[in-house]
């Protein structure tokens, strides 16, 4: 509802990777470099990590839109889920059109070399992107190193890039993994961006649905925003795509610091609710009855008793600002599909 209301083409902020909202930051450039010089040696692995939210999968899916429009490159993709040896071959043949169906493994891995070779013949290269790579049990990174043998003369037949998150890292450090690690051309481990990147990104991802400076986000915002997110692209995300849901329902078309400090402040206290799970303090224990939690705050000291009843006051005030915010955007959907009806 908000993009109608600051007449933007299309959400700016989704969660879903999406490659045309690539941004390229000093991290993410210089991890583009390194897949960019793994596929030019045309063998090989190439591993790329980084934390939740990095921006690993939109990486990849920026550099598929880039090799998939060539006609000498086919691309396949697998996520891992706790895939043993045998899935893990199966889905590569798979994920490459490879019929896997009654076929056991050796027979799998026979029609998928013959595949390999046929298309190296037509001179077309094959890369294959491990996706959730720390998901990877022993058996599946084995399988996935002896696919690197595959060659048709002295060329190799497969290429794999391994996306991951820091653990993955050590895995690979693992005494077994001697073999695969020796084979990894390039290695890059993507961090957060920084203040001024965290701006260009907003503004990057806001101009391409068309957004014309409405709403006007002060410079003041723009710090508060990366404060909250910490240079992680799908914290930032999230905590812009509330800032403008909170924009829309307020009716603001200038959003400032306090503006952002408040959605942050309410973001947070919804991920420790969600830590704390329902009748459980943030610390842990069972919660008390509210008479009880009073009785405890009686019995506190003065300085326990004041920064428990600020957080108190403090969780009272993000809940009104919920309810209030609710019930507009509750009356505002009622209005729309009243003007709905009326124009059916």
């Amino acid at each position: 509802m908000y993009e109608e209301f600051y007449h933007l083409s299309a959400l700016p902020f989704q969660l879903t990777p999406d490659h045309r909202f690539f941004y390229g930051s000093d991290v993410h450039k210089k991890a583009l470099a390194h897949l960019e010089f793994g596929l030019s040696q045309g063998e090989g692995f190439i591993v790329i990590t980084g934390e939740i939210g990095s921006g690993k999968t939109t990486l990849i899916r920026h550099l598929l839109a880039q090799i998939e429009s060539e006609a000498n490159f086919i691309a396949a993709n697998v996520t891992s889920s706790k895939l043993e040896g045998d899935d893990i071959v199966r889905m590569t043949a798979s994920s490459f059109g490879v019929e896997t169906a009654d076929r056991n493994k050796a027979e799998v891995l026979q029609e998928f070399e013959g595949f390999l070779a046929q298309t190296y013949k037509r001179g077309v290269r094959a890369v294959l992107i491990v996706d959730e790579a720390q998901n990877l049990s022993v058996s599946a990174l084995e399988e996935l190193r002896m696919f690197a043998n595959f060659q048709y003369g002295h060329a190799a037949l497969l290429q794999i890039i391994m996306v991951g998150q820091p653990e993955f890292r050590a895995t690979l450090g693992m005494p077994q993994f001697d073999q695969l690690r020796q084979r990894i051309l390039a290695s890059y481990h993507l961090g957060p961006i920084t203040e001024a990147e965290t701006h260009a990104y907003v503004t990057h991802r806001l101009q391409a649905v068309g957004w014309k400076n409405d709403p006007q986000i002060t410079d003041a915002a723009f710090t508060e925003i990366y404060k909250f997110s910490g240079g992680v692209p799908r914290r930032i995300n999230t905590l812009c795509a509330r800032v403008l849901l909170f924009g829309f329902i307020e009716e603001r078309h200038l959003i400032d610091a306090d503006d952002v400090r408040k959605v942050g402040q309410d973001l947070e206290a919804e991920r420790q609710e969600v830590v704390a799970g329902p009748g459980v303090s943030l610390n842990g224990t069972p919660a008390a009855p509210a008479a009880a939690q009073m009785e405890s705050v009686s019995n506190a000291d003065d300085g326990a008793q004041q920064i428990l009843i600020r957080r108190l006051e403090a969780r009272l005030e993000s809940l009104e600002r919920h309810l209030e915010r609710n019930d507009k955007l509750l009356k505002m959907m009622s209005i729309a599909i009243g003007n709905s009806g009326l124009r059916d």
